[in-house]
């Protein structure tokens, strides 16, 4: 499903899981994206953000607008994904295959409380480290360097990355260099929520599409300009051509009427249009 040039792949939660633990036995490494308005905003107006898109293996929806706007369009996706329920279901299949998970992110301490909760929730997952390093570090080489070769030491199976898009996906970029096998999500505020520093919205809201309310209601001064200025219109948008480029494409492949003035009992040819062409 193609929305505003970006594919998104058609699974639900369980086909990310199941192809992830695929990949990861064969030795084979990737990338999980989770596209939200906001980012599908960003990489549709800025050329790294599309990059970062592209560049992932899977990418699925997480946002209602993109499926209502994937319904519109007459190729609907089949379910939103989250990044903050795969951060759960991917911990419970490695923890099933023996597998070791790794949490990058956060602010400082959040990794650590992160890795309570998981082992809490999961006793058998293997957690190769948690790292939650100090605001700015991505600005400074000597310590994007240090903490990129701190988790490559650990050598982990998967490593949630939650530093916020584009952000996370820069150095899941210098990552991937360093560990070929290994797969990764960017999952944004995820590590958050799971070290109960942060709460989900409920479960009806969600539902609904309305989560984005939820998080404004929390954070407003650092939430409303994005999310009412910037990702409103856009999703407004969205809805609205795709919607349009719908009925278009039904008014093209709709076959051509008699016109009024045709005679009865014609040939039933269509009438020529100028230049020869029927």
């Amino acid at each position: 499903m193609n929305l505003y040039g970006i594919d998104f792949d058609p699974f639900h939660e369980k086909d990310v899981v199941r192809h992830v633990v695929t990949e990861i036995a064969a030795g084979r490494g990737g990338q999980i994206v989770t596209p939200n308005v906001d980012i599908l905003r960003r990489a549709r107006r800025d050329r790294e953000a599309r990059a970062h898109v592209e560049s992932a293996d899977v990418v699925v929806a997480d946002g209602k607008p993109l499926i209502w706007a994937s319904q519109l369009a007459g190729n609907p996706l089949p379910a939103r994904v989250p990044g903050s329920d795969l951060i759960w279901s991917l911990s419970a299949a490695m923890a099933e295959q023996n597998r070791s998970v790794y949490l990058f992110g956060g602010a400082p301490g959040t990794a650590g409380r992160a890795e309570q909760a998981m082992r809490s929730r999961f006793p058998g997952l293997r957690i190769a480290g948690h790292l939650s390093p100090p605001f700015g570090f991505d600005a400074h080489p000597d310590q994007l360097e240090a903490a990129c070769a701190t988790v490559a030491a650990a050598a982990p199976d998967l490593v949630y990355v939650g530093f916020g898009f584009p952000k996370q996906e820069r150095v899941i970029a210098r990552l991937r260099a360093l560990l070929p096998g290994t797969w990764f999500l960017g999952c944004g505020g995820a590590i958050g929520f799971v070290a109960g520093i942060h709460r989900r919205a409920p479960r009806w809201m969600q539902r609904t599409g309305l989560e984005w309310l939820h998080r404004l209601a929390n954070e407003p001064a650092r939430l409303a300009r994005r999310y009412l200025l910037h990702d409103l219109p856009f999703a407004l948008e969205l809805l609205a051509v795709t919607a349009v480029g719908r009925l278009r494409r039904r008014r093209d492949a709709a076959p051509e009427h008699r016109s009024p003035s045709s005679p009865a009992g014609g040939s039933g040819q269509p009438l020529s249009r100028p230049g020869g062409q029927s």
